[in-house]
């Protein structure tokens, strides 16, 4: 079997998708990494992956750049003679679909991991968007085989709008992580702490988390509330790296690559965010046995069951997100019986094997163990 897939970012398939890439392979399977060329993009090679470019811009909106972006992909893909094309994230979802059809390709599978931060705001411009993603979405979900999603809203949003049928949907938690290396460590660092890994966007619920550390750190002066992340430029509800660099009841750390350590340092993780697909740090705090506080909204949801592994809140409020970050800061066995269950959660859930079999199943392919 010859298997595509198709991104417009190389380190989307190779931060996400690779252990399904190198599981088909280990399989017999030939694969091919669909992607511009990137700063990852010839580290393909050593794992048995063939990779094939082609261009696209990933922000233009210029109907005539947008034709050729189909034809670029459609000529990268029609000499492959695919078996199966996956497609991943809006436009490679749109623009891959309808190349692959083109190009004859007989099961094209989409994924679509959140609707976006569209969905997030009610401006003219936000509603605009909507009403073309989802004119086009209701287009190609009829082209498309299937469309995976990583949580239970969407799909019930798309069903309820008549975008996809619900015969059409397959369901999986997430991209997956590898609970063996997501283990919990012995921490060494004295103190307690309190950590968000976001970018450091309004949307991800950064200024809730900055208000409810600003009331936390004059009850409990010896506790770090630290964010790791950066400004997303060009993103227009970006916050500044100044404005995040000068609040004063917050340990900045702005991008990190040792997100495991910074983990097994803390005691409790925070993603108060306005809307996910399924967010990734949160399954990757609950693997290492972490207690998690997170927002009652689309993919949030699904990382925690309220009371047993953490707490679930309302979006938006700083208050109530500080009363349950001051419950599990009290309360030591709380911590730890809460990490404990986050810890069964992540691996019952949201192991890589788990989702590795997902995609076989998909796929239609048997999986040899």
């Amino acid at each position: 079997m010859t298997l595509g897939f198709l991104s417009h970012l190389d380190y989307n398939l190779w931060l996400f998708r690779l252990p399904i890439m190198q599981e088909l392979i280990r399989q017999g399977h030939r694969v091919y990494a669909i992607c511009p060329d990137g700063e990852v993009s010839d580290q393909f090679a050593r794992e048995g992956v063939i990779h094939i470019p082609y261009q696209i811009e990933r922000s233009s909106l210029n109907p005539l750049k947008e034709i050729r972006a189909i034809r670029n992909i459609y000529d990268a893909i029609k000499p492959l003679d695919l078996d199966i094309l996956h497609t991943f994230t809006a436009k490679p979802n749109i623009y891959g679909t309808i190349a692959g059809r083109l190009a004859k390709v007989p099961k094209i599978i989409n994924l679509v991991e959140g609707l976006g931060s569209f969905y997030l705001e009610n401006d003219l411009k936000s509603r605009n968007i909507r009403t073309l993603i989802e004119f086009l979405y209701t287009r190609i979900f009829k082209l498309s085989d299937t469309v995976m999603f990583v949580n239970q809203d969407d799909p019930a949003y798309l069903i309820s709008k008549k975008i996809i049928a619900p015969e059409k949907v397959f369901l999986m938690k997430g991209v997956g992580i590898d609970t063996q290396v997501w283990h919990p460590e012995p921490k060494t660092d004295e103190g307690l702490r309190v950590t968000m890994i976001a970018r450091a966007i309004k949307h991800k619920g950064v200024v809730e988390f900055i208000e409810a550390a600003n009331q936390l750190s004059q009850k409990f002066p010896d506790v770090t509330f630290q964010f790791v992340g950066s400004p997303d430029n060009g993103n227009r509800f970006s916050l500044s790296e100044t404005f995040m660099q000068n609040q004063s009841s917050l340990h900045y750390l702005g991008h990190q690559d040792n997100i495991r350590h910074i983990l097994s340092q803390s005691d409790i993780f925070v993603l108060p965010s306005y809307r996910e697909g399924l967010p990734r740090t949160s399954m990757e705090a609950a693997s290492m046995g972490l207690p998690i506080v997170t927002t009652d909204v689309v993919g949030c949801r699904e990382t925690v069951e309220d009371g047993i592994n953490g707490f679930i809140v309302p979006p938006q409020e700083s208050k109530t997100l500080a009363l349950s970050i001051e419950k599990l800061l009290r309360d030591p066995q709380l911590r730890l019986r809460m990490g404990e269950a986050s810890r069964i959660k992540a691996v019952s859930e949201f192991d890589i094997d788990t989702i590795v079999s997902k995609h076989f199943e998909v796929y239609g392919l048997k999986r040899v163990h």
